[in-house]
C-alpha cells in the first residue's frame, strides 16, 4: 500500500509539473517527462507525438493558470499507471474558464516515470 501511495504522489507531482507554464515552455523539461513513443489525443481532436507536443507547448504565452482536481490513479500493470483528473484553465483576460477531463498513462522506464499517452476531453462541468 505504501508503494502505491508513493507512486500516486509521484505521478501527481509529475502531472502538476506539466500544468506549470514554466515547465510547459521548456523543451528539455517536457522531453524528460514524455516517453519517446508518447502519443496525445488532444482536446482539439488532433493526434500529437512527442516532438509535436514539445513544439506546441513552446508556443504558449504562459498567461493562463491551470488547476487540477479529482486526481486518481489506477495500476494497470507493474510499472504502469493510469492517472485521471479534471483541469480548470483560466486566462488573465477574464474569459470563461475552460474545463477538461484528463487521462494519462505513465510507465516506469529506466527507473523513472514517463508519460506514454495523454488525452484531454473538453467538458462543461
Amino acid at each position: 500500500m505504501e508503494a502505491e501511495k508513493n507512486d500516486a504522489d509521484a505521478i501527481r507531482r509529475l502531472e502538476e509539473q506539466l500544468l506549470d507554464s514554466n515547465v510547459r515552455t521548456s523543451a528539455e523539461e517536457v522531453a524528460n517527462l514524455l516517453a519517446e513513443d508518447f502519443v496525445e489525443f488532444g482536446s482539439s481532436g488532433r493526434v500529437f507525438n512527442k516532438n509535436q507536443i514539445i513544439e506546441c507547448l513552446q508556443q504558449e504565452d504562459g498567461t493562463c493558470c491551470r488547476t487540477m482536481h479529482d486526481f486518481q490513479i489506477s495500476r494497470l500493470a507493474p510499472g504502469v499507471v493510469l492517472a485521471t483528473y479534471r483541469v480548470r484553465r483560466e486566462g488573465n483576460d477574464g474569459a470563461v474558464p475552460v474545463l477538461s477531463l484528463r487521462s494519462s498513462i505513465w510507465k516506469l522506464i529506466d527507473s523513472r516515470w514517463q508519460m506514454v499517452f495523454h488525452q484531454g476531453t473538453l467538458t462543461d462541468k
